[in-house]
């Protein structure tokens, strides 16, 4: 905690919204920062949703000493509509998007430590190493081996595979992009995005099973220490499906926390309420003390 902060939520805090430059465009952005810095996290957001879906988040962080970089991926959310980058897929932005932001974000706040927070597609970027590997310590949150027969409740199952692998991709190829709002899934995204998320979806093992991605040795390779966390009450990254996710990081420390309604003071969590306030924010104070940790 950055020295002009002796205790939580009393650092001034400073908001900029800027570009930062991806491949040949740029991602927007928004950065959180206090005026001595002790550390800089980057935000890497789930499919379909939006930066400012983290800014309450972003700023308790910042109002303890760590600066935050929020951004939407392209062709999402202020970075673009989809519609101009339709074959943008998920590997692109964990490939692609997510390391030009980390990189910025260690220039921009160079000397402290760099730590990440990975939202669901985030946390499979963290995993992969995309958020490179310069990271003191990293979260990922509701990120799991997302096949769609491992969804338990089968209400729910035939809803995702209807969604992601059935309307989502016939409206991508129709409209050009996926008007995921429309679909309760988000922000629109581009239809090689849900195409690419729909197969994945399919697969026994998620995108484990893609050649392409060389997953199991990529998430081997990973030397940062990382905490799991999950909510019990979650449909889509249930406790068992995060498991089957962190048991490929063989190579790092990874502590695993699940968090109930109950302890959270709540009636449901489900895969975003850890990190919308009102609900999973009396979880952030312990999330924020693990990333800050020496």
């Amino acid at each position: 905690m950055s020295p002009h902060c002796p205790a939580p939520r009393t650092c001034p805090v400073a908001e900029e919204s800027l570009r930062i430059p991806v491949d040949a465009t740029t991602a927007a952005a928004t950065v959180f920062a206090p005026a001595e810095p002790s550390s800089a996290l980057v935000i890497h957001s789930a499919t379909a949703t939006p930066q400012r879906y983290y800014a309450a988040f972003a700023r308790a962080a910042a109002e303890r000493g760590i600066a935050v970089i929020t951004y939407d991926y392209r062709g999402t959310g202020q970075s673009g509509h989809p519609r101009r980058s339709p074959e943008l897929r998920m590997r692109d932005w964990m490939g692609t998007d997510v390391p030009a932001v980390a990189a910025w974000a260690a220039e921009r706040f160079p000397g402290v430590p760099s730590l990440a927070l990975g939202h669901s597609l985030g946390g499979h970027a963290i995993a992969l190493g995309t958020a490179g590997d310069h990271l003191t310590r990293a979260a990922i949150v509701s990120s799991h081996v997302a096949a769609t027969r491992t969804i338990p409740s089968r209400a729910e199952r035939l809803r995702v595979r209807a969604l992601l692998q059935g309307v989502g991709p016939v409206l991508g190829a129709t409209l050009g992009y996926v008007p995921a709002k429309r679909l309760g899934l988000g922000e629109d995204m581009p239809r090689g995005a849900m195409r690419e998320w729909g197969r994945w979806t399919r697969l026994p093992h998620y995108l484990f099973d893609d050649p392409f991605m060389d997953a199991a040795t990529r998430t081997s390779l990973l030397r940062t220490p990382l905490l799991a966390v999950g909510a019990s009450d979650d449909p889509w990254s249930t406790p068992a499906q995060m498991d089957a996710l962190t048991e490929h990081l063989t190579g790092t420390t990874v502590e695993r926390r699940t968090l109930t309604p109950a302890a959270l003071g709540t009636t449901a969590v489900g895969h975003h309420g850890i990190l919308r306030k009102g609900v999973g924010e009396a979880a952030w104070p312990a999330l924020l003390d693990w990333l800050s940790r020496g």
